[in-house]
């Protein structure tokens, strides 16, 4: 099956998502929540995977930390991808994890070359252990810090040079990103080296609650918006298509409304796939 755009599984839509029939069609899920022995969530899982393609999205490999991804870890989710069998396999750059303790938030961290390497290390620890290659996302910024000796873009082309990795480009990271630290978002996506996009995500934000604050937080709990889809479509009209993903994690709407945003991505697809003929 050819993958288009989209959805990330909730296990609330598992009847309807067994339904559907969009072409294109696949599902991503946070590996951590299926990485068990056995039950309910697992057997979902794999019936799903038994009519779609499926992208395993981890959330707590801490690619840019110190400290090397858990070997406990690792074991479990080489068992998580020998019985799905996914199209892909994601995680962040980003580190969560510093003596013992293991944090629920992406945290930034100088982009230097130091860092680099500590981060091409632990993804190859990761590739090795899986037997396959690994996509690394751009985190959502919330704070500038001091010491980068690479920007962004440049980190992720330099990671993938030396890891064979690829890049899952989110589209609603980079516009919070550049909102948050006051640069062009334009800018940032036309800085993102096409040759080794191999996934998108599109997501919605919200801004920060605190009324002294002017952040804009990657809340994945609203639509789109409109400034995404735009910037969407400026990344794949220099790019081409590539499989695309709506991303909701919270304040969870009916399945078809989540559809809706991935027919649109769809569409879209379609049109700048003529484009790139």
């Amino acid at each position: 099956m050819t993958m288009t755009a989209g959805l990330g599984f909730k296990l609330e839509h598992l009847d309807e998502a067994l339904t559907a029939r969009n072409p294109g069609l696949w599902f991503e899920v946070h590996a951590e929540n299926y990485m068990v022995d056995g039950g309910p969530r697992l057997r979902a899982l794999l019936a799903l995977a038994g009519r779609f393609p499926i992208s395993l999205h981890g959330v707590g490999l801490s690619l840019a930390s110190v400290e090397p991804p858990s070997p406990d870890h690792l074991r479990r989710l080489r068992q998580l991808t020998d019985r799905v069998e996914p199209a892909a396999v994601s995680d962040h750059l980003a580190w969560q994890k510093w003596e013992g303790a293991h944090h629920s938030d992406f945290l930034p961290f100088p982009r230097t070359r130091e860092a680099l390497a500590i981060t091409a290390d632990n993804v190859m620890r990761v590739q090795d252990a899986l037997g396959r290659t690994i996509m690394v996302e751009n985190p959502s910024l919330y704070v500038d810090l001091p010491g980068h000796e690479l920007d962004e873009a440049g980190f992720l082309a330099e990671l993938a040079g030396r890891t064979g990795c690829g890049l899952l480009v989110d589209v609603n990271n980079i516009y919070v990103s550049a909102a948050n630290l006051k640069c062009s978002a334009e800018a940032r996506v036309d800085a993102i080296p096409a040759g080794i996009v191999g996934e998108i995500h599109l997501a919605g934000h919200r801004p920060d609650p605190d009324p002294d604050s002017d952040l804009l937080i990657d809340s994945h709990d609203a639509p789109v918006s409109d400034p995404v889809w735009q910037l969407y479509q400026r990344l794949i009209d220099r790019i081409g298509p590539r499989p695309t993903l709506i991303e909701r994690d919270d304040d969870i709407p009916p399945f078809t409304q989540l559809m809706a945003e991935r027919d649109r991505a769809h569409r879209l697809m379609a049109e700048r796939a003529q484009l790139h003929v």
